[in-house]
């Protein structure tokens, strides 16, 4: 009988397999079966947060050989961070291929595939604890987003696909130099050959060592994040991708990012974390994205790529209260990647509701939609206050204890913070009132409101930005540990060992047997 963790993960495997059988003729059957398998592998992450221990660290672990000659294990766990991750990349992805009903009418059965096997490999991330399996996993996900936006996008697609393929490839191979180089510190110090990130934590470095591992590691997350200059490619792959496809961009992609550095980089490279000088570069990186992300939405008059660039500006958030080293910076963080995923999965899938009605982008198309689409208008408003951090909705609760966090390290952070927030409602409430409020235009006087379908989409969503926003404690409470742990482990990290003179170091090779 396959345990918890590893039945989660196949759930999505098996509904693949099922709707490889279906015929392509048949693509009502093959939309049913794929919303019936995700929405399966979404209620299938209910029982973790069910039995989820608050006082504990990982939990339904599960370890098993991969390759053991190299020490790579099948090495399962969860706790707080990617518990919440796991659910939430569970109910994104269903809601994403539920918007695609009416969406897609070309390869329909490839592209319900690609969906699943995409659902597949995220939660593999999430649940990975040895690093050459979070690596599989992580490198997995690249190939269903790129066909997605290569084969389904707009007129663009071609350009966005290979150049979020080129990026993200660049930025993967240096992480796994960087695993790879750890790997190899720990062997040499052990002998014991593991890709366990428990393991690796013991691993005595060098500074100078300790910093080239961060910031390889920092390659392949920084590009997922994104954070500046790394983030060209998000704007052109939210832009063409359909709509599903920029809602799991945007709510759970760039998630990883922000999970490897509180999964890996803080807790394997404490002391680079650590160091001032990278200190500096990461809260400049992360002001920049913030205010930059902020000053572009303004200038923008492509309504999905405005909430592209508001992603980069509200990760600049995240990568800061990470990198504050304090527990309300990082559960701030923390909250900051659930809320965004739910208010930027709201806004992207906004658009992908009028673009279906109106096939344009254009802000300027669009006024007055208040009186054709009063429930419409409805959740673009509440999806907006969301976005901006206001009372009582999530995105106030995240971005409050990021400033709780950020205050006692520096004022100059917290000013650029309070700076970003203003822009962020300056751009949203202008996209509203340019969108929503004024004259009906002649093309808009007759668009239909949501549909039953949409908003079965919309209310969780909805019902989620409330829930958080009212009723924070309880996310607290699961994220309250493993920040708490974080910070610890930084506090107390051994020293860096010094850098011998000579290195002379008999290694014996790799021996890989086959039996």
């Amino acid at each position: 009988m396959l345990s918890i963790l590893t039945s989660l993960l196949v759930a999505p495997l098996i509904g693949l397999l099922v709707l490889l059988a279906i015929p392509s003729s048949s693509p009502r059957r093959i939309k049913i079966w794929a919303n019936f398998a995700s929405l399966v592998s979404a209620l299938m992450t209910l029982p973790l947060l069910a039995n989820f221990d608050r006082n504990q660290d990982f939990q339904f672990v599960e370890r098993l050989p991969w390759i053991p000659s190299i020490g790579a294990s099948y090495y399962l766990a969860v706790d707080g961070i990617s518990l919440l991750l796991l659910v939430m990349t569970g109910f994104i992805t269903f809601l994403a291929i539920l918007s695609s009903w009416n969406a897609i009418d070309t390869r329909v059965k490839e592209y319900y595939a690609c969906f699943l096997f995409l659902q597949f490999s995220m939660m593999g991330v999430f649940l990975s604890l040895d690093f050459l399996l979070f690596f599989v996993f992580w490198e997995m996900v690249l190939i269903p987003m790129y066909f997605i936006i290569a084969i389904w996008g707009a007129e663009r697609r071609a350009y966005a696909s290979i150049k979020f393929l080129i990026y993200t490839v660049v930025g993967s191979v240096l992480m796994l130099v960087g695993g790879i180089a750890l790997h190899w510190q720990h062997f040499l110090a052990t002998g014991v050959r593991t890709f366990a990130i428990d393991e690796l934590m013991n691993t005595p470095l060098s500074l100078t060592m300790e910093l080239g591992i961060f910031w390889a590691l920092f390659a392949g997350f920084a590009v997922k994040v994104p954070m500046i200059p790394f983030h060209t490619w998000l704007p052109d792959a939210h832009t063409e991708a359909p709509t599903a496809g920029s809602v799991v961009l945007a709510s759970i992609l760039l998630k990883m990012g922000t999970y490897g550095f509180l999964r890996f980089s803080l807790p394997l490279t404490p002391n680079a974390s650590r160091d001032p000088l990278t200190v500096k570069i990461i809260a400049a990186l992360s002001i920049g994205a913030i205010l930059y992300g902020a000053l572009v939405c303004l200038l923008q008059k492509d309504w999905k790529k405005l909430i592209a660039y508001s992603s980069v500006s509200h990760m600049g958030f995240v990568t800061l209260g990470i990198f504050t080293f304090n527990q309300a910076g990082i559960t701030g963080s923390m909250l900051a990647q659930i809320n965004h995923g739910i208010s930027a999965g709201m806004l992207f899938l906004i658009i992908g509701v009028v673009y279906d009605r109106r096939h344009t982008r254009e802000i300027a198309q669009y006024s007055g939609l208040w009186k054709p689409m009063p429930l419409f208008g409805v959740v673009v408003l509440i999806a907006s206050l969301s976005s901006m951090g206001m009372p009582p909705l999530n995105g106030f609760i995240g971005e409050m204890t990021i400033l709780l966090g950020v205050y006692p390290v520096s004022w100059n952070w917290t000013v650029a913070c309070m700076t970003g927030i203003v822009l962020g409602a300056a751009y949203l409430l202008w996209v509203f009132q340019r969108t929503i409020w004024g004259n009906t235009s002649e093309p808009n006087r007759n668009l239909p409101d949501l549909n039953l379908r949409e908003k079965l989409i919309f209310l969780p969503l909805v019902i989620s930005a409330f829930l958080i926003g009212l009723w924070p404690r309880p996310l607290f409470e699961i994220l309250d540990r493993p920040s708490m742990k974080i910070v610890q482990r930084l506090q107390s990290a051994p020293a860096p060992v010094p850098v011998p003179s000579v290195v002379v170091a008999t290694v014996p090779p790799v021996v890989l047997t086959y039996k």
